[in-house]
């Protein structure tokens, strides 16, 4: 044991770094819970897609959204969310799938949904790299 307190005390730097790390990881984490934003795997949206008629989102920018995306997804770049929300009452009931690049701007997106009436909103846990992972398709179609 005395020898681990001499290695953390000659590399506390390395210790600091590892604790933020892990700090950002679980704060994350509780954001997300505190925001209420629920994510979902690649799969899991897949379904809803199928079986509930989602609306896909995508808040990449509108270079991304040509090199691919997920197919019938609405492109409504993160930053005209705000003067485009009006859109999503169209939606209705239906799920609303949000992604972009790796889920992080996502869950942002879908904490202003919410804030802004859309109940039924999830984020794409992994962004549109997940759904690829799953050998999903994606479309390059305007």
């Amino acid at each position: 044991m005395s020898d681990f307190i001499e290695f953390a005390q000659h590399n506390w730097l390395l210790f600091l770094a590892l604790f933020a790390i892990l700090g950002m990881l679980v704060g994350g984490e509780v954001l997300r819970k505190v925001r209420g934003i629920s994510t979902l795997n690649a799969a899991e949206a897949l379904r809803l897609i199928n079986d509930q008629d989602a609306w896909v989102v995508d808040i990449r920018d509108g270079g991304e959204y040509k090199e691919g995306h997920i197919p019938q997804a609405r492109h409504v770049p993160f930053a005209a969310l705000r003067e485009r929300l009006g859109e999503f009452v169209k939606a209705g009931d239906k799920p609303v799938i949000v992604y972009c690049r790796s889920g992080a701007t996502a869950q942002s997106a879908c904490a202003l949904l919410k804030k802004n009436g859309i109940a039924n909103v999830y984020s794409l846990n992994g962004g549109l790299p997940a759904w690829l992972d799953a050998h999903l398709p994606v479309s390059r179609k305007k």
